[in-house]
């Protein structure tokens, strides 16, 4: 089960939901100073602990293509921090929750849940059903005044990072992101690009995660970043009224001659992709575009499939950035003909 493949809930703006933990193992040095024979033995204990459970698959990322590995990080399975490792490194997914464990990350585990739409509680319990595994199995770092330890320090505490993948661009357009930014920062909250830290907005997706581990608990935690989410959806939905309401015609038919450009281009670079696939989805969102043609939901799957990594997997050989632009707008005129 992948995310996208799920029908999310207020999936007009919040794209998807993601509950991540960082864990250490209590005998072993951090990350920095690990060494080969201590990331295989973590990679080891791990796997031992979960290897009852056949719903589990581990993916060995030493041994892996590089565009296998950077398919991984277009999926949102791992980080892209993750496959740059120099050590050691592996991927645990349970099939049936699609709960996924990056072993030897920047912390020895890195456990994370993503669903569809608006789900931080079904991700947390899914997540933690998991955590509570390893924690009673592994021998876990863990203060009684800082919680649970980690590479970096503004992690301590819960070590729990929440976060929604959200589609802005009525606020984008508007210029208003900047003054969502400074207001999510006093909140103790950050925005971030699609692809996490350091990453443009591509499509206008932007990241919005918890800063603070450190003295809160993780429910609350979850219901903040809840509540703040809510007001961001209000706030957008109320900029996307506005400016159909202001020009409907323009409204329209940027909605239909962007979804036209992605039915009949004969090539179709990932940039021009994700421009045209902004205007898409917010045509849907609208009720401009049909919806008995298009949902979300398929549209979050096509986003993920024409990715350059998983396209040129689905290919079958290596693409040049041609031959790639050219696949990825003969999957758009076969689907979206559909």
């Amino acid at each position: 089960m992948y995310w996208y493949d799920e029908t999310g809930k207020e999936s007009d703006v919040v794209v998807s939901s993601r509950i991540r933990f960082a864990r250490n193992i209590a005998d072993k040095p951090f990350m920095s100073r690990l060494s080969e024979d201590g990331a295989k033995d973590i990679i080891k204990q791990v796997r031992d602990t979960l290897k009852n459970n056949d719903s589990w698959s581990y993916t060995d990322f030493e041994k892996l293509p590089d565009e296998e590995a950077q398919s991984f990080v277009e999926r949102y399975d791992v980080s892209p921090e993750f496959i740059e490792s120099k050590l050691p490194h592996g991927y645990l997914r349970n099939e049936n929750t699609g709960v996924g464990i990056m072993i030897c990350e920047e912390d020895h585990i890195r456990l994370q849940c993503v669903r569809a739409g608006l789900a931080l509680e079904e991700a947390f319990e899914s997540a933690r059903e998991v955590d509570d595994i390893l924690c009673e199995k592994l021998d876990i770092a863990f203060d009684e005044k800082l919680g649970f330890l980690t590479h970096c320090p503004t992690n301590l505490g819960t070590a729990m990072r929440a976060s929604v993948m959200v589609f802005l661009p009525a606020l984008s357009m508007n210029h208003r992101i900047g003054a969502l930014s400074t207001s999510l920062g006093k909140l103790g909250l950050t925005i971030r690009g699609m692809w996490g830290e350091g990453s443009d907005s591509d499509g206008y997706m932007y990241q919005i995660s918890n800063q603070t581990t450190l003295g809160v608990g993780e429910e609350d935690t979850i219901k903040k970043l809840e509540e703040i989410t809510s007001q961001i959806m209000e706030l957008e939905r109320g900029a996307r009224n506005s400016m159909k309401s202001d020009n409907p015609e323009r409204m329209t038919d940027l909605a239909y001659r962007s979804l036209g450009t992605l039915r009949s281009s004969y090539l179709m670079s990932s940039k021009e992709f994700l421009s045209l696939f902004a205007y898409v989805r917010l045509g849907l969102s609208l009720g401009i575009l049909p919806k008995d043609e298009l949902t979300h939901e398929k549209l979050n799957e096509i986003m993920v499939h024409v990715m350059p990594a998983t396209l040129t997997l689905s290919s079958g050989k290596h693409l040049g950035e041609v031959e790639r632009d050219k696949c990825r707008a003969k999957y758009l005129r076969d689907i979206l003909s559909k």
